[in-house]
């Protein structure tokens, strides 16, 4: 075994090893060189190599997205760390733990005019679970140690991104057969939150005596929620269950479109469905729809499970119950009864009204986005992994019914588009599924470096659908109506992915026409030896007058 002569990248490798983050995305430097010494050197590390900083942390988010444990970055030192920015707020806000690890100057070196610094000490401050110092020299062993751990710990605590800063001194290539310290291990804390027995049977007591209570649920992984809790949520007639597409919850008697149900509500329907008892559960909510709802309508308790951080995103939150859903439900579902009420019949009767309009708009809407969309996400292999960039596609999304056995996930602690192909190949490479990623033109070619990556498995699958620039820029009130609209708001382009294709080694098919689009995907999902890429483009004068239409043909 070969190690680094480095004190302190000998430590930070061996603590990573023993608390099992075995995943390492490094980009190439020299300040660095201790760093891929040491991990590149140990049979249990499992190394990639992703030359841009910006898409090899996006890459590490997708991967513990899907792996739910740290996974960790390692950049040299200078400007290369500040691109690992968009993906730890991304981090930060997603509850996905990476551990970045930013090689360093020593201290004396750094504001002297030196090439390759910054001050990288607390540079991610604000959008980190933990900030690690450390310091080189034998003399701040056990203060490195104590840093490292903590910072570590945190990242398996908090489900977050932490942030180790690591000083090296010139030579930076030296290597040993063996280790010159043993560092000393502090483990996590393992717990699960409980909730008292009188705070339980004072939220049943308000649960009980409500006639309506919605449940809204954001950002789960797949099974996040056992299924005899959601049949005794779905069974209980003063409940309605709201659920995005991102929360990969599903049943008859919920609520998947929340835009398509509350669009078009006279203000004494809203009235009727605003709660007494709104309960959250998950991360973050793509509907703006309901989120201007429950600000105008608000309930009177507004309760959050959830073990991290409570959002009052509507501005009326008055409980966090800082535990699991599946731990709450165990002990507060059977204090709990039916209350009889016809709130949950009478929004399913909307519901399947709605359903019933939306049909018969599909049948007539113009080849446009929307009717992309749709034959998207009717066509998509049952038990695939489905990654969705922002912020067309996710809208989009919202609004069809998807198969119940995909796993669907995007990118929204922050909302941005500028690393949803890193993220989804990532994913795709810890996946037992095959993914397909379906994502608008700005998204990908923002993130197009995403694809110089020599390890995208062959049954990946991107669709883009290409409407020459923001296209959802065009469906804000009023925006069209500001100068040089086309140009610094939808900025218009008339590129393709054809020749990033070539390039990167994607087969490459493309489609301008409802015929073309069934066509191409008959057999876009066949068996190939290279990952596909299916490229459909749109008329984006259309796209938002149709999906105008639709919100007024579904009223």
């Amino acid at each position: 075994m070969i190690y680094s002569t480095k004190i302190l990248s000998q430590t930070i490798v061996e603590l990573c090893r023993i608390k099992g983050i075995d995943h390492i995305v490094i980009s190439p430097g020299s300040r660095n060189a201790p760093l891929i010494v040491g991990f590149t050197s140990h049979d249990f590390f499992t190394c990639f190599s992703i030359v841009d900083e910006r898409c090899a942390a996006f890459f590490a988010l997708g991967m513990a997205q899907q792996l739910q444990k740290p996974v960790a970055l390692v950049c040299t030192s200078g400007s290369a760390a500040l691109n690992y920015y968009p993906a730890i707020a991304e981090a930060f806000y997603s509850d996905i733990p990476l551990v970045v690890l930013t090689a360093d100057r020593p201290s004396h070196l750094i504001d002297i005019g030196d090439g390759q610094t910054i001050r990288q000490e607390q540079v991610f401050a604000n959008h980190i679970e933990y900030n690690a110092n450390c310091k080189e020299g034998e003399e701040f062993q056990e203060f490195n140690e104590t840093e490292i751990n903590a910072a570590l710990n945190c990242a398996f605590e908090k489900q977050g991104p932490v942030h180790i800063n690591l000083p090296f001194s010139e030579p930076l290539y030296g290597r040993i057969d063996v280790l010159s310290i043993q560092p000393k291990e502090i483990r996590p804390n393992s717990f699960e939150a409980t909730i008292e027995d009188k705070k339980r049977q004072t939220l049943a007591e308000k649960w009980n005596a409500s006639k309506k209570k919605i449940v809204l649920i954001g950002v789960l992984q797949p099974n996040s929620i056992e299924e005899k809790y959601l049949e005794v949520l779905a069974k209980d007639e003063s409940v309605i269950v709201f659920t995005e597409t991102t929360s990969n919850i599903h049943h008859t008697h919920f609520f998947p479109s929340i835009d398509q149900l509350i669009s078009s509500l006279t203000p004494e329907e809203l009235q009727y469905l605003q709660p007494e008892i709104l309960v959250t559960l998950g991360g973050m909510i793509v509907s703006k729809r309901i989120k201007v709802f429950f600000r105008n309508y608000s309930p009177k308790e507004h309760w959050h499970i959830g073990c991290k951080e409570a959002n009052d995103t509507f501005f009326a939150l008055t409980e966090h119950i800082k535990c699991s859903p599946n731990h709450f439900f165990e002990f507060f579902l059977p204090l709990t009864k039916v209350v009889q009420t016809n709130y949950q019949t009478h929004w399913l009767s909307i519901k399947n009204d709605k359903l019933q309009k939306h049909a018969v708009f599909e049948k007539q809407a113009p080849f446009s986005d929307f009717v992309v969309y749709k034959e998207i996400f009717n066509t998509i292999p049952k038990m695939s992994m489905l990654q969705l960039a922002n912020s067309t596609a996710i809208r989009y999304a919202q609004l069809f019914k998807l198969e119940a056995s995909l796993q669907v996930f995007c990118n929204r602690g922050t909302s941005g588009i500028d690393g949803s192909t890193s993220t989804a190949i990532g994913a795709a490479v810890k996946s037992n599924n095959p993914t397909v990623f379906v994502t608008g033109d700005l998204s990908f070619f923002y993130d197009s470096n995403a694809l110089w990556n020599l390890y995208i498995p062959n049954t990946f699958r991107i669709i883009l659908v290409n409407n020459g620039g923001g296209g959802i820029f065009r469906i804000l009130p009023h925006a069209k109506e500001v100068d040089h609209f086309e140009n610094y708001f939808e900025t218009r382009h008339a590129l393709t992915a054809l020749h990033l294709c070539k390039m990167f080694g994607f087969e490459y098919a493309t489609a301008n026409s409802l015929d073309s689009v069934k066509s191409q995907l008959e057999d876009f999902y066949a068996p190939s030896e290279n990952p596909k890429l299916l490229e459909i483009f749109t008329p984006s004068e259309v796209n938002d007058v149709v999906l105008k239409n639709y919100f007024k043909a579904i009223s």
